[in-house]
């Protein structure tokens, strides 16, 4: 239970008390982190994430050449407002040349989501969101009195989103579109015609472009699509060092960013977080500043896996209908005959110790989200326990049911 003071302040017939404005505390629980909460830590087999591989600290001092000395000599006092000034630098050099003033240094991207968000929304305006979508892209802005505009991206396109229906969703009133391409959980990007498209009419709105880009190395089949800052001023754009580094732990991300978006993300950062760590800060210099290093051997995996990922989905075509993902590391398919995975991934989890997540964390529980960063040998082990939890799941329900793979009407936006 909570208690809140009552508001002195007197209030007119048409004046909305307090109890109708938006509050962050009425956030919508975030059903992925709920899932992984209990779950995480008892897996023995983890096809769930949606990052490459982890590295630990000895492979990545021997990748980079960190010494111990170095390590030792390092000073615990508070980092500036808007990270270090090497590890900006290198942010900038690798994604934004010449714009190290855009730059803020943040706890993962998480972090630079939710304080931009708060930055940018208030109560009434539009956002334009995707469905399915990470949770925290379109709950943030919900939570702040955004009136949301989704633009769905639909199974019957293989998720591939559709400018024109973006087109549709906006107006006067459209004060940011919210995006991540590559996208979590399908893997779905646009072409270069698509994403001119999304730019151009972004641009003609004056509103502001969210630009999530937690996988933007890891594209396959095509080129990483470029940043958007770089040709739009109203645009944010995120990165981290969770997803295509490996790096989940050290809880570095930033974003780019206007000045005037940065002054007030300062702001509020200054009640949260205050700076990031000078030791995370560190390691993250020396990671962007030998990327290619660090991302070469994730990226060939990656590919390695996602070959077998395809040819386990050829392989059991009545079983499991695959979107091929495009970029990042998860995938999104679909199992014909089973309308919600959930009960599936609560049996992986007891009976095999393999950990993936249910689809009705995103709004279709027909589907799975499989993550195929990690190690092959555990993504093949994965892969083998979810057709056979499947198949047994089949032969207990002789009705077999139906499964659209489209998103349930009324569920969380997530």
């Amino acid at each position: 239970m909570t208690f809140s003071a009552p508001d002195p302040r007197p209030t007119a017939p048409d004046r909305p008390t307090a109890a109708d404005l938006p509050a962050l505390g009425d956030i919508e629980p975030a059903l992925l982190e709920d899932w992984f909460r209990t779950r995480y830590f008892d897996a023995r087999t983890d096809i769930s994430s949606s990052g490459a591989q982890n590295y630990t600290l000895g492979r990545l001092r021997a990748v980079l050449g960190i010494e111990s000395g170095e390590l030792d000599a390092l000073m615990f006092r508070d980092s500036p407002s808007l990270g270090c000034d090497p590890l900006r630098e290198a942010v900038a050099a690798r994604y934004a040349p010449g714009r190290t003033e855009r730059v803020m240094i943040t706890h993962g991207s998480t972090e630079a989501i939710f304080l931009a968000l708060s930055a940018i929304v208030r109560p009434g305006d539009e956002v334009v969101v995707l469905r399915p979508v990470y949770q925290s892209l379109s709950s943030v802005a919900a939570a702040l009195g955004a009136t949301l505009r989704v633009w769905e991206l639909r199974p019957e396109d293989g998720f591939v989103p559709d400018v024109s229906r973006l087109r549709e969703l906006t107006g006067p009133r459209t004060r940011a579109v919210v995006v991540n391409f590559p996208h979590n959980p399908t893997g779905t990007m646009p072409d270069e015609d698509g994403y001119r498209e999304l730019l151009s009419h972004v641009d003609s709105l004056g509103c502001y472009l969210l630009w999530d880009a937690a996988f933007a190395d890891l594209a396959y089949d095509r080129d990483p699509l470029p940043d958007p800052s770089a040709v739009l001023d109203r645009c944010v754009s995120f990165g981290t060092l969770s997803k295509s580094y490996g790096l989940p732990g050290l809880r570095i991300g930033w974003c780019l960013a206007p000045p005037e978006v940065l002054t007030a993300m300062v702001r509020l950062r200054d009640y949260v977080s205050i700076s990031t760590s000078p030791l995370n800060e560190l390691i993250a210099t020396r990671v962007l500043q030998r990327a290619d290093r660090v991302l070469r051997p994730l990226r060939e995996q990656a590919v390695r896996n996602r070959a077998l990922l395809t040819a386990w989905a050829a392989e059991h075509p009545g079983l499991v209908d695959l979107p091929v993902p495009r970029g990042g590391v998860s995938a999104f398919p679909l199992f014909p005959g089973v309308p919600d995975m959930t009960p599936v991934c609560e049996r992986l989890l007891a009976e095999d110790g393999v950990l993936v997540v249910p689809g009705a964390c995103f709004g279709h529980p027909g589907r799975l989200r499989i993550g195929f960063g990690g190690p092959t040998d555990e993504l093949r082990d994965g892969l083998d326990a979810v057709v056979r939890a499947v198949e047994k799941t089949l032969a207990e329900s002789p009705d077999r049911g139906t499964a659209t793979g489209g998103a349930v009407p009324g569920t969380p936006m997530t």
